[in-house]
């Protein structure tokens, strides 16, 4: 083993070691300015590129994650805590989604699942009204519910006179009979009124419903 020493002008020593081996080493030194780095030693994040193998990550807290994070394959994921959600989870409380709008129901009504749980049409109906379920504009409530799966929504209809009510109930543009609840769907709406229409979807199949309906008289 060879120690190479290196005399600074103030006096200090630093000294290279040579490993202590029979084999031939070649160290190439960068042609460039620059500090050495040794292990008490920081290195700029926008320097680093690459990937960092698994092994080398023992730990990672969640204040040194900044940045947009890349997206997460749920299958990948995996020590949850059994704490999480299960078959029998207990909620304290929960909220859900209400649209409000100052809007008379007549014609046919798109409810679009996906960005709401109970619609309020605050202003005076001013005709019977076809209701159609789908996620979005863009996508189908088909897609977006297994075979097996139920939703219950809300249709809060403000009615003054006129006896107008839900005559058609559609799930992505195709019709379906409800079972009403009572045996029979309503025949007329409630005056000086808030009815609410209570639906209960249930996926049987591919765009196959069975749709629950009920109407109940606020007033």
């Amino acid at each position: 083993m060879a120690i190479l020493k290196l005399t600074s002008s103030g006096g200090g020593v630093q000294s290279i070691d040579t490993p202590s081996t029979s084999s031939n080493f070649t160290s190439t030194l960068p042609g460039t300015t620059g500090t050495l780095l040794n292990t008490a030693s920081s290195l700029a994040a926008a320097n680093l590129t690459g990937t960092v193998v698994d092994a080398r990550i023992s730990a990672l807290t969640a204040s040194k994650l900044t940045g947009a994070l890349p997206a997460i394959n749920g299958a990948a994921l995996t020590n949850l805590p059994s704490a999480g959600l299960n078959d029998y989870s207990t909620f304290v409380n929960s909220t859900e989604k209400v649209t409000v709008a100052a809007t008379a129901a007549t014609g046919t009504i798109n409810y679009d699942t996906g960005t709401q749980s109970v619609v309020y049409y605050t202003s005076a109906a001013t005709g019977d009204w076809t209701v159609n379920f789908r996620d979005s504009s863009g996508a189908t409530l088909n897609s977006k519910m297994a075979t097996g799966e139920a939703i219950t929504l809300v249709h809060l209809v403000t009615l003054t006179g006129a006896e107008y009510r839900n005559t058609t109930v559609q799930v992505d543009g195709s019709a379906k009979t409800p079972e009403w609840q009572g045996g029979s769907a309503p025949t007329a709406g409630n005056p000086n009124s808030i009815d609410s229409y209570t639906y209960t979807i249930i996926k049987t199949g591919n765009a196959a419903f069975t749709i629950l309906a009920a109407l109940t008289q606020f007033a």
